[in-house]
């Protein structure tokens, strides 16, 4: 049998136990919150690179135009949260038109973003202007903003090896 004064005792216990567990499980979120919080303010050094793939592989220049798009919005994105972000649009096939300077559709917008977007740049297939060329018996001029690589397609595999994100528009 439990005499009354320990039975006080006991409850005063239980109702201190009871008041102060709710207020050490609101420390803890409040904790979690304010080191979520503290995260999401560290400088963009700290930061994680973002990198990007976006492949043309077609001479239509709805898509070109989709891609330059998709390409500038994404940099803005990141220019306006201070986070660094690569981006490289890789043609190949039909898509090396869109950085021919005999037949892109495209190439004045190209050099505006190139000026003013240094984070996207434009990489044209080797082996398309080497089949371009022999097809069409005469040179393939490039536009001067582009940068010329042996395949497009194992440039493309290759980033994508080293973690880039890939978007086939």
């Amino acid at each position: 049998m439990i005499k009354l004064g320990n039975a006080l005792r006991l409850g005063v216990g239980v109702v201190a136990l009871l008041t102060t567990a709710p207020a050490s499980a609101s420390a803890a979120v409040l904790a979690k919150k304010q080191a979520a919080a503290q995260i999401l303010k560290q400088p963009a050094a700290h930061n994680k690179l973002h990198r990007l793939i976006l492949q043309v592989n077609s001479n239509d220049p709805a898509m070109m135009n989709l891609v330059l798009n998709n390409a500038s919005n994404v940099a803005q994105y990141y220019k306006d949260l201070g986070e660094n972000v690569t981006i490289e649009v890789i043609t190949f096939g039909p898509g090396l038109h869109m950085l021919r300077d005999d037949t892109s559709p495209v190439k004045a917008r190209i050099k505006a973003i190139s000026e003013s977007t240094p984070a996207i740049s434009f990489k044209a297939c080797g082996n398309t202007q080497e089949n371009m060329h022999r097809a069409e018996n005469k040179e393939i001029p490039l536009i001067p903003e582009a940068q010329v690589v042996k395949s497009g397609v194992v440039r493309v595999m290759e980033l994508q090896e080293q973690g880039w994100t890939y978007v086939k528009t």
